[in-house]
């Protein structure tokens, strides 16, 4: 197996699927985690990886003692997976995915992203 970390910021609450926006913000929000989610990884070193699929294990820290739901928080990050499999070129659906909530508060927040698949 092969692997590869990286981080992203903490989702947008204009993500949010319990977030009342207007389109037009909720359409800039997802541009820039998109965006953000494609230059991490490109800077993180990880290229296009030639895999069937892939396993995505995101791990959250979450910037304040504020409770928060799992399904929401991976709800939040549909544009950022959209971002890392433009970036990997491993489309979403062949994905296995994994979250985790960790006990840490991080200032600002952010997901820890873990990719594995076989060479």
């Amino acid at each position: 197996m092969t692997e590869a970390l990286f981080y992203l910021p903490w989702p947008a609450k204009a993500l949010s699927p319990n977030a009342r926006v207007h389109w037009s913000v909720l359409a800039r929000a997802k541009k820039s985690a998109k965006n953000t989610a494609f230059y991490l990884v490109k800077e993180a070193g990880i290229g296009k990886i030639e895999a069937d699929s892939l396993s995505v294990q995101y791990t959250f820290y979450p910037p304040s003692r504020r409770a928060f739901d799992l399904d929401n928080a991976l709800s939040s990050l549909k544009a950022a997976s959209d971002g890392i499999a433009l970036a990997v070129g491993v489309d979403d659906s062949a994905w296995t995915i994994t979250i985790k909530k960790a006990g840490a508060i991080e200032k600002g927040g952010m997901v820890k992203v873990q990719l594995e698949w076989a060479a």
